[in-house]
Protein backbone atom coordinates (compact mmCIF):
# COMPACT_ATOMS: atom_id res chain seq x y z
CA UNK A 1 0.00 0.00 0.00
CA UNK A 2 1.70 3.12 -0.66
CA UNK A 3 1.59 6.14 1.31
CA UNK A 4 3.16 9.63 1.18
CA UNK A 5 2.99 12.35 3.28
CA UNK A 6 0.27 14.88 2.35
CA UNK A 7 1.32 18.53 3.46
CA UNK A 8 -2.75 19.40 2.76
CA UNK A 9 -3.50 17.46 5.89
CA UNK A 10 -0.01 17.41 7.29
CA UNK A 11 0.31 13.21 7.76
CA UNK A 12 1.03 10.74 6.16
CA UNK A 13 -1.90 8.95 3.99
CA UNK A 14 -2.82 5.61 1.30
CA UNK A 15 -2.46 7.31 -1.45
CA UNK A 16 -5.34 6.54 -3.81
CA UNK A 17 -6.16 8.06 -7.38
CA UNK A 18 -9.14 9.22 -8.91
CA UNK A 19 -8.73 6.91 -11.76
CA UNK A 20 -7.56 3.48 -11.09
CA UNK A 21 -3.86 2.50 -12.14
CA UNK A 22 -3.97 6.55 -13.29
CA UNK A 23 -1.74 9.60 -11.66
CA UNK A 24 -2.33 13.16 -12.60
CA UNK A 25 0.93 14.56 -11.46
CA UNK A 26 1.91 18.58 -11.39
CA UNK A 27 5.46 19.78 -10.70
CA UNK A 28 6.11 23.49 -10.62
CA UNK A 29 8.64 24.10 -13.46
CA UNK A 30 11.21 26.45 -13.49
CA UNK A 31 11.53 29.97 -13.87
CA UNK A 32 13.90 30.27 -16.94
CA UNK A 33 15.79 33.05 -16.17
CA UNK A 34 19.44 31.64 -15.25
CA UNK A 35 21.22 28.51 -14.96
CA UNK A 36 19.64 25.80 -12.03
CA UNK A 37 21.19 25.67 -8.91
CA UNK A 38 21.91 22.59 -6.80
CA UNK A 39 18.73 23.93 -4.72
CA UNK A 40 16.13 23.46 -7.60
CA UNK A 41 18.42 19.86 -8.56
CA UNK A 42 16.51 18.67 -5.60
CA UNK A 43 12.54 18.19 -6.62
CA UNK A 44 13.76 17.86 -10.43
CA UNK A 45 15.34 14.37 -8.97
CA UNK A 46 12.76 13.46 -5.83
CA UNK A 47 9.92 13.59 -8.19
CA UNK A 48 11.52 11.93 -11.28
CA UNK A 49 12.12 9.09 -9.13
CA UNK A 50 8.45 9.24 -7.83
CA UNK A 51 6.86 9.43 -11.25
CA UNK A 52 9.57 6.18 -12.01
CA UNK A 53 8.21 4.27 -8.93
CA UNK A 54 4.91 4.71 -9.83
CA UNK A 55 5.19 3.89 -13.40
CA UNK A 56 7.14 0.73 -12.02
CA UNK A 57 3.91 -0.05 -9.95
CA UNK A 58 2.02 -0.35 -12.83
CA UNK A 59 0.55 3.73 -12.73
CA UNK A 60 -0.22 5.39 -15.94
CA UNK A 61 1.48 8.77 -14.71
CA UNK A 62 0.88 12.26 -16.76
CA UNK A 63 3.37 14.23 -15.79
CA UNK A 64 3.46 17.97 -16.16
CA UNK A 65 6.28 20.41 -15.62
CA UNK A 66 5.90 24.07 -16.92
CA UNK A 67 8.62 26.39 -18.27
CA UNK A 68 7.56 30.07 -16.73
CA UNK A 69 8.77 32.03 -19.49
CA UNK A 70 6.79 35.24 -18.61
CA UNK A 71 8.70 36.80 -15.56
CA UNK A 72 9.91 40.01 -13.62
CA UNK A 73 13.01 37.97 -13.68
CA UNK A 74 13.28 37.06 -17.07
CA UNK A 75 12.84 40.70 -17.96
CA UNK A 76 15.53 41.83 -16.06
CA UNK A 77 18.06 39.02 -16.84
CA UNK A 78 17.28 40.44 -20.68
CA UNK A 79 18.47 43.76 -20.27
CA UNK A 80 21.64 42.35 -18.40
CA UNK A 81 22.13 40.00 -21.43
CA UNK A 82 20.97 42.46 -24.19
CA UNK A 83 18.09 40.21 -25.38
CA UNK A 84 14.79 40.38 -25.17
CA UNK A 85 12.57 38.08 -22.37
CA UNK A 86 11.75 35.83 -25.59
CA UNK A 87 15.54 35.38 -26.55
CA UNK A 88 16.19 34.86 -22.85
CA UNK A 89 13.30 32.26 -21.68
CA UNK A 90 14.36 30.28 -25.03
CA UNK A 91 18.58 30.38 -23.78
CA UNK A 92 17.71 28.95 -20.44
CA UNK A 93 14.75 26.55 -21.47
CA UNK A 94 17.58 24.73 -23.48
CA UNK A 95 20.35 25.13 -20.83
CA UNK A 96 17.71 23.61 -17.94
CA UNK A 97 17.03 21.02 -20.70
CA UNK A 98 20.87 19.70 -20.65
CA UNK A 99 20.90 20.00 -16.93
CA UNK A 100 18.26 17.61 -16.64
CA UNK A 101 19.33 15.22 -18.99
CA UNK A 102 22.77 15.25 -17.12
CA UNK A 103 20.52 14.78 -13.82
CA UNK A 104 19.21 11.45 -15.93
CA UNK A 105 15.23 13.64 -15.27
CA UNK A 106 12.69 12.15 -18.13
CA UNK A 107 10.76 14.94 -20.26
CA UNK A 108 7.74 15.47 -18.86
CA UNK A 109 4.52 14.14 -20.74
CA UNK A 110 3.71 17.92 -21.40
CA UNK A 111 5.87 21.03 -20.84
CA UNK A 112 3.38 24.29 -20.82
CA UNK A 113 4.75 27.12 -20.97
CA UNK A 114 3.06 30.89 -19.93
CA UNK A 115 3.95 32.22 -22.86
CA UNK A 116 1.44 30.03 -24.92
CA UNK A 117 -1.41 30.32 -22.27
CA UNK A 118 -2.13 33.83 -22.09
CA UNK A 119 -5.47 34.22 -23.65
CA UNK A 120 -6.44 30.56 -21.27
CA UNK A 121 -4.63 32.52 -18.44
CA UNK A 122 -7.06 36.17 -18.90
CA UNK A 123 -10.33 34.06 -19.52
CA UNK A 124 -9.57 31.85 -16.28
CA UNK A 125 -8.74 36.11 -14.25
CA UNK A 126 -11.71 37.19 -15.80
CA UNK A 127 -13.91 34.21 -13.88
CA UNK A 128 -12.55 34.82 -10.63
CA UNK A 129 -13.71 38.37 -11.57
CA UNK A 130 -16.95 37.63 -12.17
CA UNK A 131 -17.47 35.64 -8.97
CA UNK A 132 -16.33 38.63 -7.30
CA UNK A 133 -12.79 37.06 -6.30
CA UNK A 134 -11.05 39.22 -8.01
CA UNK A 135 -10.84 43.24 -8.33
CA UNK A 136 -9.28 45.89 -11.05
CA UNK A 137 -7.08 48.67 -9.34
CA UNK A 138 -5.77 50.17 -12.34
CA UNK A 139 -4.26 48.11 -14.84
CA UNK A 140 -3.90 45.53 -12.69
CA UNK A 141 -6.28 42.74 -11.04
CA UNK A 142 -6.11 41.14 -7.39
CA UNK A 143 -7.28 38.09 -5.86
CA UNK A 144 -9.38 38.95 -2.43
CA UNK A 145 -7.61 36.63 0.03
CA UNK A 146 -10.25 36.93 2.87
CA UNK A 147 -13.26 36.22 0.07
CA UNK A 148 -11.82 32.47 -0.38
CA UNK A 149 -12.38 31.38 3.33
CA UNK A 150 -10.36 27.86 2.87
CA UNK A 151 -6.95 30.03 2.58
CA UNK A 152 -4.15 28.82 4.70
CA UNK A 153 -5.04 25.43 4.54
CA UNK A 154 -1.72 24.21 3.25
CA UNK A 155 0.24 26.28 5.17
CA UNK A 156 -2.11 25.46 8.16
CA UNK A 157 -1.76 29.18 9.62
CA UNK A 158 -4.35 31.91 9.89
CA UNK A 159 -5.03 34.91 7.26
CA UNK A 160 -3.22 36.95 10.35
CA UNK A 161 -0.92 34.62 11.08
CA UNK A 162 0.36 34.97 7.60
CA UNK A 163 -0.18 38.87 6.84
CA UNK A 164 2.16 38.79 10.30
CA UNK A 165 5.00 36.62 9.27
CA UNK A 166 5.24 37.30 5.21
CA UNK A 167 6.73 40.45 3.23
CA UNK A 168 3.68 41.55 1.70
CA UNK A 169 3.39 43.87 -0.86
CA UNK A 170 2.33 47.37 0.77
CA UNK A 171 -0.05 48.87 -2.05
CA UNK A 172 -2.54 51.66 -2.24
CA UNK A 173 -4.71 50.16 -4.47
CA UNK A 174 -5.41 47.05 -2.60
CA UNK A 175 -8.28 46.34 -1.14
CA UNK A 176 -6.34 44.06 1.66
CA UNK A 177 -2.44 43.85 2.46
CA UNK A 178 -2.80 40.04 1.75
CA UNK A 179 -4.27 40.43 -1.92
CA UNK A 180 -2.14 39.51 -4.80
CA UNK A 181 -1.66 40.18 -7.78
CA UNK A 182 -3.13 37.85 -10.85
CA UNK A 183 -2.81 40.65 -13.83
CA UNK A 184 0.40 43.21 -13.70
CA UNK A 185 -0.67 46.21 -16.21
CA UNK A 186 2.31 47.43 -17.72
CA UNK A 187 3.42 50.42 -20.53
CA UNK A 188 4.48 49.16 -24.40
CA UNK A 189 7.68 49.56 -23.29
CA UNK A 190 7.90 46.00 -21.22
CA UNK A 191 6.48 42.76 -22.33
CA UNK A 192 2.79 42.90 -23.05
CA UNK A 193 -0.51 41.56 -24.01
CA UNK A 194 -3.22 43.16 -24.06
CA UNK A 195 -6.62 42.12 -21.84
CA UNK A 196 -9.77 43.42 -20.52
CA UNK A 197 -7.72 45.51 -17.85
CA UNK A 198 -5.32 47.02 -20.44
CA UNK A 199 -1.87 46.29 -21.51
CA UNK A 200 0.22 43.87 -18.88
CA UNK A 201 1.11 40.47 -18.12
CA UNK A 202 -0.09 37.80 -15.97
CA UNK A 203 1.15 36.97 -12.45
CA UNK A 204 2.73 34.34 -11.17
CA UNK A 205 0.49 31.95 -9.43
CA UNK A 206 -2.54 31.76 -11.70
CA UNK A 207 0.14 30.77 -14.16
CA UNK A 208 0.28 27.24 -12.34
CA UNK A 209 -3.57 27.07 -11.96
CA UNK A 210 -4.39 27.73 -15.45
CA UNK A 211 -1.74 25.37 -16.44
CA UNK A 212 -2.59 22.63 -14.49
CA UNK A 213 -6.31 22.87 -15.19
CA UNK A 214 -5.79 22.39 -19.11
CA UNK A 215 -3.22 19.78 -19.32
CA UNK A 216 -4.86 17.82 -15.81
CA UNK A 217 -7.86 18.95 -15.49
CA UNK A 218 -10.08 21.15 -12.83
CA UNK A 219 -8.98 18.23 -9.93
CA UNK A 220 -5.42 16.60 -9.81
CA UNK A 221 -3.80 13.56 -8.00
CA UNK A 222 -0.85 15.54 -7.05
CA UNK A 223 0.97 18.57 -6.60
CA UNK A 224 4.53 18.87 -6.04
CA UNK A 225 7.64 21.20 -5.34
CA UNK A 226 9.97 22.25 -2.85
CA UNK A 227 8.86 23.02 0.87
CA UNK A 228 9.62 26.99 0.20
CA UNK A 229 7.03 27.08 -2.47
CA UNK A 230 3.95 25.68 -0.12
CA UNK A 231 3.66 29.59 1.02
CA UNK A 232 2.62 31.94 -0.92
CA UNK A 233 2.59 30.26 -3.89
CA UNK A 234 1.06 27.04 -3.55
CA UNK A 235 -1.34 28.67 -1.30
CA UNK A 236 -2.31 30.88 -3.81
CA UNK A 237 -3.14 28.29 -6.28
CA UNK A 238 -5.30 26.50 -4.27
CA UNK A 239 -7.05 30.05 -3.79
CA UNK A 240 -7.14 30.73 -7.13
CA UNK A 241 -8.28 27.09 -8.71
CA UNK A 242 -11.29 26.05 -6.21
CA UNK A 243 -12.59 29.62 -6.25
CA UNK A 244 -12.54 29.54 -9.92
CA UNK A 245 -13.67 25.83 -10.57
CA UNK A 246 -15.34 24.85 -7.35
CA UNK A 247 -13.90 21.64 -6.71
CA UNK A 248 -10.81 20.49 -5.28
CA UNK A 249 -7.71 21.53 -6.67
CA UNK A 250 -5.27 18.84 -5.54
CA UNK A 251 -5.90 15.54 -3.55
CA UNK A 252 -1.89 15.15 -2.24
CA UNK A 253 0.49 17.85 -1.98
CA UNK A 254 4.55 16.65 -1.89
CA UNK A 255 7.20 18.97 -0.82
CA UNK A 256 10.85 18.23 -0.48
CA UNK A 257 12.85 19.90 2.15
CA UNK A 258 15.24 22.49 1.50
CA UNK A 259 19.19 22.62 1.01
CA UNK A 260 21.30 23.98 3.23
CA UNK A 261 25.33 24.51 2.31
CA UNK A 262 27.70 23.73 5.38
CA UNK A 263 24.82 24.50 7.54
CA UNK A 264 23.86 27.25 6.04
CA UNK A 265 21.18 29.03 3.68
CA UNK A 266 22.73 29.00 0.07
CA UNK A 267 23.09 32.67 -0.82
CA UNK A 268 24.59 34.47 -3.37
CA UNK A 269 25.71 37.08 -0.96
CA UNK A 270 27.67 34.62 1.12
CA UNK A 271 29.64 32.76 -1.17
CA UNK A 272 28.02 29.52 -1.13
CA UNK A 273 25.83 29.19 -4.47
CA UNK A 274 26.54 26.35 -6.66
CA UNK A 275 25.36 25.88 -10.02
CA UNK A 276 24.17 22.41 -10.73
CA UNK A 277 26.72 21.90 -13.71
CA UNK A 278 29.45 23.88 -12.24
CA UNK A 279 29.54 21.13 -9.37
CA UNK A 280 28.18 18.78 -12.52
CA UNK A 281 32.01 19.33 -13.63
CA UNK A 282 33.50 18.34 -11.11
CA UNK A 283 31.77 15.39 -9.62
CA UNK A 284 29.18 13.95 -12.93
CA UNK A 285 25.86 14.73 -12.91
CA UNK A 286 25.12 11.22 -11.86
CA UNK A 287 27.03 12.18 -8.05
CA UNK A 288 24.40 15.16 -7.99
CA UNK A 289 21.44 13.29 -8.56
CA UNK A 290 22.72 10.36 -6.01
CA UNK A 291 23.17 13.14 -3.73
CA UNK A 292 19.49 14.20 -4.32
CA UNK A 293 18.21 10.82 -3.45
CA UNK A 294 19.99 9.20 -0.64
CA UNK A 295 18.11 11.05 2.25
CA UNK A 296 14.15 10.78 2.47
CA UNK A 297 12.74 13.87 0.25
CA UNK A 298 11.43 16.09 3.23
CA UNK A 299 14.55 16.15 5.58
CA UNK A 300 16.69 18.94 5.08
CA UNK A 301 19.78 18.19 3.33
CA UNK A 302 22.89 19.42 4.34
CA UNK A 303 25.55 20.06 1.26
CA UNK A 304 29.42 19.39 1.71
CA UNK A 305 31.98 18.41 -0.42
CA UNK A 306 32.33 15.49 2.36
CA UNK A 307 28.90 14.26 1.63
CA UNK A 308 29.86 14.80 -2.42
CA UNK A 309 32.39 12.35 -1.82
CA UNK A 310 30.61 9.76 0.09
CA UNK A 311 28.03 10.08 -3.05
CA UNK A 312 30.70 9.19 -5.20
CA UNK A 313 32.17 6.26 -3.15
CA UNK A 314 28.69 4.61 -2.99
CA UNK A 315 28.05 5.20 -6.76
CA UNK A 316 31.39 3.25 -7.44
CA UNK A 317 30.60 0.66 -5.33
CA UNK A 318 27.28 -0.09 -7.13
CA UNK A 319 29.56 0.27 -10.50
CA UNK A 320 31.72 -1.95 -9.34
CA UNK A 321 29.07 -4.39 -8.22
CA UNK A 322 27.58 -3.97 -11.77
CA UNK A 323 30.99 -5.35 -13.63
CA UNK A 324 32.26 -7.90 -11.03
CA UNK A 325 28.89 -9.41 -11.85
CA UNK A 326 28.72 -8.93 -15.51
CA UNK A 327 32.52 -10.41 -15.91
CA UNK A 328 31.30 -13.22 -13.70
CA UNK A 329 28.40 -14.39 -15.39
CA UNK A 330 30.87 -14.44 -18.70
CA UNK A 331 32.83 -17.21 -16.88
CA UNK A 332 30.16 -19.41 -15.28
CA UNK A 333 28.63 -22.73 -16.11
CA UNK A 334 24.97 -23.40 -16.88
CA UNK A 335 23.16 -24.47 -13.91
CA UNK A 336 19.86 -23.71 -11.79
CA UNK A 337 19.15 -20.75 -8.93
CA UNK A 338 19.12 -21.93 -5.27
CA UNK A 339 16.38 -21.44 -3.46
CA UNK A 340 18.32 -19.43 -1.09
CA UNK A 341 19.24 -17.22 -3.82
CA UNK A 342 16.04 -16.74 -5.37
CA UNK A 343 14.92 -15.50 -1.79
CA UNK A 344 18.04 -13.36 -1.43
CA UNK A 345 16.67 -11.51 -4.52
CA UNK A 346 13.14 -11.81 -3.96
CA UNK A 347 13.84 -9.89 -0.38
CA UNK A 348 15.45 -7.12 -2.12
CA UNK A 349 12.99 -6.26 -4.29
CA UNK A 350 10.33 -6.94 -1.23
CA UNK A 351 12.40 -4.58 0.64
CA UNK A 352 12.85 -1.56 -1.80
CA UNK A 353 9.14 -1.56 -3.19
CA UNK A 354 8.36 -1.56 1.01
CA UNK A 355 10.71 1.37 1.11
CA UNK A 356 9.54 3.72 -1.63
CA UNK A 357 5.78 2.86 -0.46
CA UNK A 358 6.49 4.42 2.43
CA UNK A 359 6.67 7.90 1.49
CA UNK A 360 9.65 7.77 -1.30
CA UNK A 361 12.02 6.71 0.91
CA UNK A 362 14.42 6.21 -1.19
CA UNK A 363 17.62 5.83 2.02
CA UNK A 364 15.58 2.56 3.26
CA UNK A 365 15.72 1.92 -0.85
CA UNK A 366 19.49 2.75 -0.90
CA UNK A 367 19.71 -0.03 1.49
CA UNK A 368 17.86 -3.12 0.08
CA UNK A 369 19.98 -2.38 -2.77
CA UNK A 370 22.99 -2.40 -0.66
CA UNK A 371 21.98 -5.64 0.59
CA UNK A 372 21.35 -6.85 -2.60
CA UNK A 373 25.58 -5.76 -3.96
CA UNK A 374 26.36 -8.04 -0.94
CA UNK A 375 24.81 -10.84 -1.67
CA UNK A 376 25.57 -10.51 -5.12
CA UNK A 377 29.34 -10.00 -4.21
CA UNK A 378 29.57 -13.12 -1.86
CA UNK A 379 28.01 -15.11 -5.72
CA UNK A 380 30.21 -13.21 -7.76
CA UNK A 381 33.40 -14.81 -5.75
CA UNK A 382 31.93 -18.60 -6.10
CA UNK A 383 32.94 -20.31 -9.10
CA UNK A 384 30.53 -22.80 -7.99
CA UNK A 385 27.37 -20.28 -8.92
CA UNK A 386 25.48 -20.83 -11.99
CA UNK A 387 25.56 -18.47 -14.71
CA UNK A 388 21.59 -18.07 -14.50
CA UNK A 389 21.88 -17.19 -10.73
CA UNK A 390 24.00 -14.08 -11.01
CA UNK A 391 21.94 -13.38 -14.05
CA UNK A 392 19.20 -13.41 -12.13
CA UNK A 393 20.50 -11.71 -9.41
CA UNK A 394 21.94 -8.88 -12.08
CA UNK A 395 18.46 -8.39 -13.16
CA UNK A 396 16.91 -7.58 -10.11
CA UNK A 397 19.62 -5.18 -9.25
CA UNK A 398 19.33 -3.18 -12.68
CA UNK A 399 15.69 -3.36 -12.44
CA UNK A 400 15.82 -1.18 -8.85
CA UNK A 401 19.01 1.15 -9.50
CA UNK A 402 16.63 2.10 -12.24
CA UNK A 403 13.59 3.07 -10.96
CA UNK A 404 16.17 5.32 -9.00
CA UNK A 405 17.70 6.27 -12.43
CA UNK A 406 21.25 5.34 -11.67
CA UNK A 407 24.20 3.96 -13.25
CA UNK A 408 24.00 5.72 -16.62
CA UNK A 409 26.87 7.61 -16.93
CA UNK A 410 29.53 5.05 -17.31
CA UNK A 411 28.32 2.91 -20.28
CA UNK A 412 29.35 -0.65 -20.99
CA UNK A 413 31.65 -0.62 -24.19
CA UNK A 414 32.94 -3.13 -25.83
CA UNK A 415 35.99 -4.68 -25.33
CA UNK A 416 38.39 -3.76 -28.73
CA UNK A 417 38.97 -6.57 -30.85
CA UNK A 418 42.87 -5.47 -30.37
CA UNK A 419 42.33 -6.07 -26.74
CA UNK A 420 41.11 -9.20 -26.68
CA UNK A 421 43.75 -10.25 -28.70
CA UNK A 422 46.50 -9.22 -26.55
CA UNK A 423 44.07 -11.02 -23.48
CA UNK A 424 44.32 -14.18 -25.36
CA UNK A 425 48.46 -13.81 -26.08
CA UNK A 426 48.45 -13.03 -22.36
CA UNK A 427 47.03 -16.22 -21.49
CA UNK A 428 49.59 -18.22 -23.48
CA UNK A 429 52.16 -16.65 -22.43
CA UNK A 430 51.54 -17.12 -18.73
CA UNK A 431 50.22 -20.68 -19.86
CA UNK A 432 54.01 -21.33 -20.94
CA UNK A 433 55.22 -19.32 -17.79
CA UNK A 434 56.41 -16.88 -19.96
CA UNK A 435 55.16 -14.06 -17.16
CA UNK A 436 58.38 -11.67 -18.75
CA UNK A 437 56.02 -12.06 -21.72
CA UNK A 438 52.81 -11.89 -19.98
CA UNK A 439 53.87 -8.94 -18.01
CA UNK A 440 55.16 -6.73 -21.60
CA UNK A 441 51.41 -7.58 -22.51
CA UNK A 442 49.77 -6.21 -19.75
CA UNK A 443 51.50 -3.09 -20.22
CA UNK A 444 50.46 -2.90 -23.80
CA UNK A 445 46.94 -3.55 -22.45
CA UNK A 446 47.31 -0.89 -20.01
CA UNK A 447 48.26 1.72 -22.79
CA UNK A 448 45.16 0.95 -24.52
CA UNK A 449 42.84 1.84 -21.81
CA UNK A 450 42.78 -1.35 -20.33
CA UNK A 451 43.62 -3.94 -17.27
CA UNK A 452 43.54 -7.72 -16.88
CA UNK A 453 43.71 -9.89 -13.90
CA UNK A 454 43.01 -13.17 -13.22
CA UNK A 455 39.86 -13.46 -10.98
CA UNK A 456 38.19 -17.42 -9.51
CA UNK A 457 36.15 -17.37 -12.42
CA UNK A 458 38.41 -16.50 -15.50
CA UNK A 459 40.48 -13.40 -16.87
CA UNK A 460 38.37 -9.70 -15.82
CA UNK A 461 38.90 -7.26 -18.30
CA UNK A 462 38.12 -3.34 -17.02
CA UNK A 463 38.53 0.13 -18.59
CA UNK A 464 40.77 1.95 -16.81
Amino acid sequence: MMQVFNTLTGKKEEFKTMEPNKVRMYVCGPTVYNYIHIGNARPICVFDVFRRFLEYRGYDVTFVQNYTDVNDKIIRQAAQEGLTPEETSEKYIAEYEKDAKGLNVRPATVHPKVSLYIEKIIAFIQTLVDKGFAYQAGGDVYYRTRKFTGYGKLSGQSLDDLIAGARVDINDSKEDPLDFALWKGCGEDEQHWDSPWGLGRPGWHIECSCMAKDTLGETIDLHCGGHDLIFPHHENEIAQSEAANGVPFAHYWMHNGHINVDHKKMSKSLGNFFLTRDVAAQYGYEVIRYLMIQAQYRAPMNYTADLLEACKASLDRLYQCRDTVTAAIGNAKPGSITPEAQAAFDKARADFIAALEDDLNTADGLTAVFELVRELNIMASDAAVSREQLEAGLAVFNELTGVLGLLYERKEDAVPQEVLDLVEQRAAARKAKDFAEADRLRDEIAKLGYAVRETRQGVEIKKL
